[in-house]
């Protein structure tokens, strides 16, 4: 987003700390001269020992008002998603501690032919069926959308102005996708501008520049706040789209961030986290809380649209017709609204 970070990383980490170029704005020259609001270092030397608990540590200097991050160089941390995710870690909490509501999800603006332009947050935890609904939505809307803009891919923030709805930010100018989750080719249709990473494996994964950086830190007002379900089916007592009747209902659902995992980290099963985001609040947990009492307050007393989404991708036997099914609906819902 707008915050600076400055990355230092390991020549032995360079391909992993190079690829950062296809997912983040690089600073200009002029920017890197003033103090920065994190310093995160990868590939430090590790201790001779290996300490117990976790090594990919974060140290909030409040009298500095910094934050700093360090991961050691281990084979174990040889992947990209740590890069990234220490990132994103230090983006939330600086947003957190500012008074903004981060979120983990995919946030597009959407231009309808002769409806007007809509602002959509899908909120979910890894492999909920976020982006691969929205590029269904891409396909099958050709009809009807005539611009789809992507603000943000798997983190931003949101801001509560004075007046008016909610806005939402950004933080990446990229997207860090599982090959695997893609239309079939659609990854080599990307081969001029794309980092591929792990091509043979399970988890293979694409880095590519999705949206300029100016779509991110614009600001948008949100219409739409809906929690990506990866794990039930629909039927007729549970829709596709689902809109949640009270505040509190939608924050139940929120809070419990569950997810049917996919194998792309060491989980699998349903799981839950806290708002589907352990890269912050759960650490932040009584501030955000805090935070998000308010701003679903707000949700819903501006008119936002707060529900679920079912999109089966977690669902055995809906991998590939349970995001087309979720953008149908939601194309349909705007289209109604």
């Amino acid at each position: 987003g707008s915050l600076l970070v400055m990355v230092y990383f390991s020549m032995q980490d360079f391909e992993l700390g190079f690829s950062l170029s296809n997912l983040f704005e690089m600073a200009e020259d002029d920017e890197i001269n003033r103090k920065p609001d994190a310093i995160f270092m990868f590939g430090v030397p590790p201790t001779t020992n290996k300490p117990e608990g976790n090594e990919t540590v974060f140290f909030d200097d409040v009298d500095s008002n910094m934050m700093v991050a360090t991961i050691p160089h281990r084979d174990e941390y040889g992947y990209f998603g740590y890069l990234k995710k220490m990132i994103l870690t230090l983006h939330n909490i600086i947003m957190i501690k500012r008074g903004y509501l981060p979120y983990h999800g995919a946030m597009v603006r959407i231009t309808i032919r002769n409806k007007g332009c809509f602002t959509i947050l899908l909120v979910g935890d890894s492999g909920a069926g976020k982006s691969e609904t929205i590029e269904a939505l891409r396909v099958i809307g050709k009809k009807d959308v005539e611009d789809l803009l992507i603000i943000a891919d798997d983190m931003g923030s949101i801001a509560l102005p004075a007046s008016g709805k909610p806005r939402g930010y950004g933080t990446e100018i990229g997207a860090f996708l599982r090959v695997d989750d893609l239309g079939p080719g659609y990854a080599f249709g990307q081969m001029d501008g794309a980092i591929i990473m792990s091509a043979a494996r399970t988890n293979a994964r694409i880095i590519i520049p999705v949206t300029p950086f100016e779509n991110i830190v614009k600001g948008h007002d949100i219409e739409f706040v809906l929690y990506a379900n990866n794990y039930e089916e629909t039927g007729p007592d549970k829709p596709v789209i689902e809109r949640f009747k009270t505040c509190e209902e939608a924050l139940n659902v929120f809070r419990e961030g569950k997810v049917m995992s996919k194998g792309t980290t060491t989980s699998t099963g349903i799981v839950g986290s806290y708002f589907a985001n352990i890269f912050g609040p759960p650490q932040y947990r009584e501030l955000h809380e805090e935070i998000a009492e308010r701003y679903f307050k707000a949700f819903f007393s501006s008119g936002v649209f707060v529900g679920q989404l079912r999109t089966k991708l977690g669902v055995s036997g809906f991998e590939r017709t349970g995001q087309e099914e979720s953008a149908r609906a939601l194309l349909e819902t705007i289209l109604t609204e």
